[in-house]
């Protein structure tokens, strides 16, 4: 897969942005298109060598890889690390030119542009200027990553492959989405699941000969909508209460025939505290129970993604350090929670690469402008974010291994 030609090397953290846009990245599962983010990925890395800055690639699958990007390292000081994601959403209801970005009203349209390429590309061009100090409080990579706009994959593989095989471990993980820079120590994570009913397709003009897998269906969601979806009570103080809805349904091949499938996915909010696999016990309770009082019902079910919540207990050091960093800048430190997710709850578990790892959520750019069809983000915000990324990988950590 051959990479566009660059831009003219860019000058300014908007410039950087700007070519970051140029390349269509939207997550393969959504588009159809293999290794979405290699081109910009490629790109990103020939640009940071350019500027003398350490390239690692980390293999995700396919021609994917997650890029690792680091200033010289200084022995004997701490890792912070900073991530973004390259992969967005569809573009296909916009209302502007999606890889074309453009300037006015002091404003930087585009996909991506707040959903992350502005938080990443403020990211990157805080460490070129760190980089150039030449005895830095601390050591400072960029990670981004693919397919977090799907499946976390590319997240999954850094905590679970990748991160392990480091010879460095990071003290803390900032994670870009925009927040307004307002620190993120909490947020939901999500349990989603693909539902299935079978019946017997026979012609509609003898249905007794078929059973209706819709028919099914519908005592499943009447199920889960009536009896499930109001007794939920878990609730946090940052990220709200749990919700769960069901979304999608498909079921059916034409009008005259008895359905012989169907089938609807299921989105389960999880909050701090609670754990993704008793919810799916909760869920497949209510399953046992259609099947019960529906003799003959046939009703399986599959995990589409278990994601946890990001629970700030475990992230102490790392919010307090980045509290510190906002306060020096002159900004509020306070902390806040949010309903969605990301990354960050990926790498503050990392079971697999032993304790987890303090994350949380910071980024230039409001959330309410993320996947909109005139995508944009302030140039206020972008040039901010580079410096309070700075001040973060500046700041002194002073924090016990």
């Amino acid at each position: 897969m051959s990479t566009p030609p660059p831009p003219s090397a860019p000058r300014t953290c908007e410039e950087l942005l700007a070519a970051m846009i140029g390349f269509d990245t939207v997550n393969s599962i959504l588009s159809g298109k293999p290794d979405a983010e290699r081109p910009l990925a490629l790109w990103l890395e020939s640009f940071a060598q350019s500027k003398d800055l350490r390239t690692q690639r980390l293999p995700v699958d396919g021609q994917s890889f997650n890029l690792l990007v680091t200033a010289a390292e200084i022995p004997g000081r701490p890792w912070l690390l900073l991530e973004a994601h390259l992969d967005t959403v569809r573009v296909d209801d916009m209302t502007i030119a999606p890889f074309a970005a453009t300037t006015r009203d002091g404003k930087v349209f585009g996909r991506g542009a707040c959903d992350v390429k502005g938080p990443g590309a403020a990211m990157l061009w805080a460490l070129l200027d760190l980089a150039r100090q030449p005895d830095r409080a601390n050591n400072a990579g960029v990670l981004f990553v693919c397919d977090e706009e799907a499946t976390k994959r590319g997240a999954i593989a850094f905590a679970r492959r990748h991160l392990p095989a480091l010879p460095w471990r990071p003290a803390g993980i900032v994670v870009g989405e925009p927040t307004m820079l307002r620190p993120i120590v909490a947020h939901n994570g999500v349990v989603r699941l693909v539902v299935h009913t079978r019946g017997v397709a026979a012609h509609s003009s003898n249905p007794a000969l078929g059973r209706s897998a819709i028919s099914m269906m519908l005592r499943v969601a009447d199920a889960i909508e009536s009896r499930y979806i109001p007794a939920l009570s878990a609730s946090h103080a940052l990220t709200g209460r749990a919700q769960c809805s069901l979304n999608t349904i498909h079921g059916g091949t034409q009008v005259n025939i008895i359905p012989e499938r169907c089938t609807i996915e299921l989105d389960r909010r999880v909050v701090p505290g609670e754990d993704g696999r008793a919810v799916i016990a909760e869920i497949d309770a209510v399953l046992n129970a259609v099947r019960r009082a529906n003799p003959g019902l046939v009703v399986t079910r599959e995990e589409s993604l278990v994601d946890p919540a990001l629970d700030p207990r475990g992230s102490a050091p790392l919010i307090d350090h980045v509290r510190r960093a906002l306060r020096a800048q002159g900004l509020s430190d306070e902390p806040g929670g949010a309903p969605f997710g990301t990354d960050a709850s990926t790498y503050a578990e990392t079971a697999d690469a032993g304790p987890g790892i303090p994350s949380l959520v910071l980024g230039p750019g409001d959330i309410a402008q993320a996947h909109t069809c005139d995508e944009w983000i302030s140039l206020d915000q972008l040039r901010l974010a580079v410096d309070v990324y700075g001040r973060i990988l500046g700041t002194p950590w002073e924090f016990a291994p």
